[in-house]
């Protein structure tokens, strides 16, 4: 009652959860609807309930193997308790602190093609309750955290490309030696079946003067 004619009304809105603290000390969790505060002795911390993202800029990070490869990531999270959460010292970067030394921590575990065979999955189907577990004291719960972009340096690029272009490179050559082999092959059986009927270069030459592609010199 005291509240309702001297306290000072305050709205908690749907998404939000007001943490009432009492002369310094915590009191309430206030849910959605109207509220009174006193003036004198409260104080009052609006929790925003909704999801919360955290962008984990690119850092490089050495694979198993020695390569470096650029990674960013994103996690998602809400609030899940808003009394401890109220409390958490900038909990966007503690996320954001956790979230990039298990990015780092899972890209060195693993070779660089182990990394790109999987495509960005390489955190694991678990990612987000390992990442939770880490960030327990903030009081929130992560409801996705998964790879964003995996940027190869120069020199990496390179090292992918080279046996790419050797490999095309040994299939024409290949190519080529088969078709040349077909072709001896060809001029053997045309040869040799000359050999053993000499009357078709004779059928074959009078064919050729007949189409105008040859000449015939009789001696005398």
């Amino acid at each position: 009652m005291w509240d309702d004619i001297f306290g000072e009304k305050v709205t908690i809105m749907e998404w939000q959860r007001g943490v009432l603290y009492r002369d310094g000390a915590f009191k309430v969790v206030l849910t959605p609807g109207v509220h009174y505060t006193r003036p004198r002795t409260d104080t009052l911390i609006t929790v925003d309930m909704r999801a919360q993202s955290v962008q984990v800029a690119g850092q490089d990070v050495l694979t198993a193997d020695g390569f470096t490869v650029k990674v960013s990531a994103v996690a998602e999270y809400k609030a899940a308790k808003p009394a401890i959460f109220a409390a958490a010292a900038n909990v966007h970067w503690g996320i954001y602190l956790q979230a990039q030394l298990q990015v780092r921590d899972a890209v060195a575990a693993q070779t660089l093609d182990e990394l790109l065979a999987q495509r960005g999955q390489f955190l694991g189907a678990d990612a987000a309750a390992k990442l939770e577990a880490e960030v327990e004291e903030l009081g929130v719960t992560v409801t996705r955290f998964v790879i964003k972009d995996i940027m190869l340096s120069g020199e990496v690029r390179k090292a992918l490309v080279e046996p790419l272009l050797a490999r095309e490179a040994g299939k024409a050559q290949l190519e080529r030696a088969r078709a040349d082999a077909a072709v001896l092959r060809s001029m053997a059986n045309t040869a040799k079946l000359l050999r053993e009927n000499p009357e078709l270069l004779q059928l074959r030459t009078l064919e050729s003067v007949a189409e105008g592609k040859a000449m015939v010199v009789l001696n005398r």
